[in-house]
């Protein structure tokens, strides 16, 4: 496959990658300027010409996999006999610079009930680059008149994100629509749906976080409840309520959506440097 189909391919599953381009050539090398290889955790695709420069680069790419470096960087290799290597030599008698460019995943977020809270969190998550998914057991929650589209008036209006908008009468079905790794949110208008949906994540594998909205009774209930359903304590312990960052007080729905909407960008950050 050529390094397109390779990134799509990488993308899709959800695995992060760096992209090695040979962006200048002087003098000779393996390959021509332009040649690029596309380089996974544990696999590559294409070829930047093989020997020291791309085991060089391999072993720099894996570094910045591992670092979960954002930026891209360049490298420059003097193909010659006389330059030391870690990889061996190799004589071409030319100089080449690497341009390695990070492919990172892009997060999943999904926010089941889109109320007043969830509408202000919508607003704020899809000016974001992330996949985001919209669930609501009602139809007028998630209307266009109410939501908008990207690029017509309404709180998708500017979204940057991919959004996903979905009508579920059982809306717990929406966490098979997910890809792994993905961040929920829990704040449905009803808590016999906020229960099943908490009970349906915690037996759905590959789930990134569970957020659930509501005060320590409501928790305290659901504890009970979700114990009575065989989940134990390390099960529970996998749930965050009340969700947002410590310190704003506030119950108006736009500063619940700020607070909510910071805790998700340093669980991204964390997954990041983590994965």
């Amino acid at each position: 496959m050529d390094w397109l189909e390779a990134v799509q391919q990488l993308r899709a599953v959800r695995t992060p990658a760096v992209i090695v381009t040979l962006a200048m050539v002087r003098g000779h090398a393996p390959r021509n300027g332009g040649a690029k290889m596309v380089v996974s955790p544990d696999g590559l695709f294409g070829t930047v010409g093989g020997g020291n420069l791309e085991a060089t680069a391999i072993h720099r790419a894996r570094q910045m996999l591992t670092d979960a470096a954002g930026e891209p960087e360049l490298l420059t290799l003097t193909l010659s006999d006389k330059s030391t290597t870690e990889y061996g030599v190799q004589c071409c008698g030319g100089e080449v610079t690497m341009l390695l460019e990070p492919v990172r995943v892009v997060p999943s977020v999904a926010i089941f009930g889109i109320g007043h809270v969830g509408l202000e969190l919508a607003r704020i998550l899809s000016r974001h680059e992330i996949e985001l998914d919209l669930i609501d057991s009602r139809a007028e929650m998630i209307a266009p008149e109410r939501l908008g589209t990207p690029g017509a008036q309404g709180v998708l209006a500017d979204a940057v994100a991919n959004v996903h908008v979905h009508h579920l009468p059982v809306p717990e079905a929406g966490l098979a629509l997910l890809p792994p790794g993905a961040h929920v949110l829990i704040m449905t208008h009803d808590h016999v749906e906020d229960l099943a949906i908490v009970d349906t994540a915690l037996r759905t594998e590959g789930v990134g976080s569970i957020g659930l909205i509501g005060s320590r009774s409501k928790w305290a209930r659901f504890q009970k409840q979700l114990r009575e359903a065989g989940h134990d304590d390390a099960a529970l312990a996998r749930v965050t309520t009340p969700i947002g960052i410590a310190g704003i007080r506030s119950k108006e729905p736009a500063a619940i959506a700020v607070s909510v909407a910071a805790r998700i960008l340093q669980l991204v950050e964390e997954a990041a440097v983590t994965r």
